[in-house]
């Protein structure tokens, strides 16, 4: 689950049989009950025709994991930003982070910086769009030393630059579910 959309509907499906989850965060719902094998089908069915699907491996679990500490660092926290993102991992997830790299990259195909950078610039292209902070306070938000920096990778990943973005009458951007 990568967007609170996603959480609300996640509630929705448990409490439509019978279910009564106590919380529902990214990737972990806890009940009052015990989850029955038919429910269990019945979840995942109604749940995979929304796109979403339950984790039942150790590995799919944590992958999960350290996606959902990503977006939430760079898209969801009210937080300071965090400046060492390998450390808040680490700390977050309870894992050395040359493992939760490793594991990452081999599990996920692209590396945990890469993925970060991703988001970051999903996030620079939002807030562009919402037209209220300046590139410099974007930058600044988004943990980029310079807003020529942020201009580099933007340009980089997107092909345009942050200006040229801000013109765009239709702005192209990627939902959190399909990044």
């Amino acid at each position: 689950m990568v967007s609170r959309r996603c959480k609300m509907l996640v509630q929705e499906e448990f409490s439509a049989l019978g279910l009564h989850p106590l919380s529902v965060e990214l990737g972990v719902v806890e009940t009052t009950e015990k989850i029955t094998k038919q429910q269990l089908k019945e979840l995942n069915k109604n749940l995979k025709r929304s796109g979403l699907e339950i984790l039942d491996s150790r590995a799919s679990i944590l992958l999960e994991k350290i996606k959902n500490v990503i977006v939430d660092m760079v898209h969801y926290s009210d937080e300071s930003p965090v400046k060492d993102y390998s450390a808040h991992l680490s700390k977050t997830l309870h894992y050395d982070y040359t493992y939760l790299s490793n594991f990452f990259s081999h599990t996920h195909g692209m590396t945990i910086q890469h993925f970060i950078i991703t988001h970051k610039i999903e996030r620079a292209k939002e807030l562009i769009m919402y037209d209220e902070l300046t590139l410099t306070q974007i930058a600044y938000l988004l943990q980029y030393g310079s807003v020529q920096h942020l201009s580099t990778q933007f340009k980089k990943v997107t092909g345009l630059t942050p200006s040229f973005f801000k013109t765009l009458k239709k702005k192209h951007r990627i939902e959190l579910e399909n990044l």
